[in-house]
């Protein structure tokens, strides 16, 4: 059996695959608060908990201590568990999955000033997990990694050469586990192989990126050297004139921590809209007629469409434009308001698009251009696989 972790700052997700096939999903809630929360679904059967939770390590204990419980579990000991892959958002110029060492833990370090919330907590669930379950192979599945088959055109920025060579400065990409598994699922709702098929798709959630896919492998993707480039997110502001950095703390006596915190943190979806960082809610203030809610989801699917369009000059032959995630599989109007642009080439079946929420899906017209698909995506799923590639078990 494989566990898949996947690590956030306050948070740690689990998964259990028996012959990659779910058997057990689970999440451990407000870590570091006065209480915490565990809820694991078996089956039909879902159960929770509270608790008070110092640290990742205790969360992922208590995991691993619920999977066993009784007849609620999915386990009859830990030591079922056979090889445990973790969810690592940045890996650097790592092209594959990685069975983890000292070396490896390096690497995460290194990556940790570049994505802050991720890299540092990925690493305490990697500790964790193998002071826990010492003797079971770990091993590291990237964010980046998919994106590491970009040419040189695509991921160098117009610095001096030397910032490469001395300080890897480049545009790495992040959602590269999601953007590979529901490329893998389109090709195949298109019929197609994978490795034969050219595709955008959008990772449309709290973090947004697009990758442009072409014959299976990632050529350019809108995230960059962080998290923050590319499309307006729920409190990101994507692609920014980097001189209003400077600005804010020349003109305006910010400090960079709190620019940066602005950035982040405060803008996007959440910064224009006023309402919420919550798409949900931003189309629900829309539709009553608030201008800022308005003006947020205007902004939201112009940029989209601008990469689209970029995207497809790039590839050329498009098979599929595909959405994913929180606001990918459940917002028909988002898809619907990127779809409508001219020159897409796109016939949207508007049944099926409105229709489509948080399933697979063809959400275009048999006389498209360009097919539309929905695909929920699980990178748990894809993490499980990977590790079961690099250690020999399911």
């Amino acid at each position: 059996m494989i566990l898949v972790l996947n690590v956030g700052s306050t948070s740690v997700k689990y998964e259990l695959f028996d012959e990659l096939e779910s058997i057990a999903e689970g999440a451990v809630t407000g870590i570091d608060e006065p209480e915490s929360e565990i809820r694991q679904t078996v089956g039909t059967s879902t159960t929770a908990e509270t608790a008070e939770l110092a640290d990742h390590a205790e969360a992922i204990d208590l995991g691993l201590s619920v999977l066993t419980e009784g007849e609620a579990g999915a386990l009859s000991e830990v030591s079922e568990i056979r090889a445990v892959g973790h969810r690592v958002v940045h890996g650097g110029e790592l092209s594959a999955p990685h069975r983890i060492d000292e070396d490896l833990k390096d690497t995460i370090r290194e990556y940790a000033s570049v994505a802050p919330l991720h890299n540092p907590v990925n690493l305490a669930g990697i500790e964790a997990a193998e002071a826990l379950l010492p003797e079971v192979p770990q091993v590291a599945v990237f964010d980046t990694a998919f994106h590491q088959t970009m040419p040189p055109r695509a991921y160098h920025y117009g610095l001096p050469y030397e910032y490469y060579e001395n300080y890897q400065i480049r545009r790495y990409g992040f959602h590269g586990i999601s953007h590979e598994y529901v490329g893998r699922e389109a090709a195949e709702m298109l019929g197609r192989p994978f490795e034969e098929t050219n595709l955008i798709t959008c990772h449309l959630g709290g973090g947004c990126s697009m990758a442009a896919i072409e014959a299976g492998r990632s050529v350019d993707t809108t995230m960059g050297f962080s998290p923050l480039e590319g499309l307006v997110m729920a409190t990101r502001t994507g692609d920014l004139d980097p001189t209003v950095v400077n600005y804010l703390v020349d003109e305006h006596g910010m400090a960079m921590e709190e620019v940066f915190e602005t950035l982040n943190h405060e803008s996007g979806i959440a910064g224009l809209s006023g309402v919420s960082e919550d798409m949900r809610d931003v189309l629900a203030a829309r539709d009553r007629g608030n201008q800022r809610a308005e003006l947020a989801t205007e902004t939201f699917t112009y940029r989209i469409t601008k990469y689209v369009g970029a995207y497809a000059a790039i590839l050329g032959d498009v098979e599929g434009l595909v959405f994913t995630a929180g606001i990918g599989e459940n917002a028909p109007s988002i898809r619907a308001a990127v779809c409508q642009a001219p020159g897409l080439g796109i016939d949207l079946d508007e049944e099926a698009n409105s229709t489509a929420q948080g399933e697979k899906a063809i959400v275009s017209t048999d006389d498209s251009d360009l097919s539309v698909l929905t695909v929920p995506t699980d990178e748990e799923l894809m993490i499980a696989r990977e590790t079961a590639t690099v250690v020999g078990v399911a």
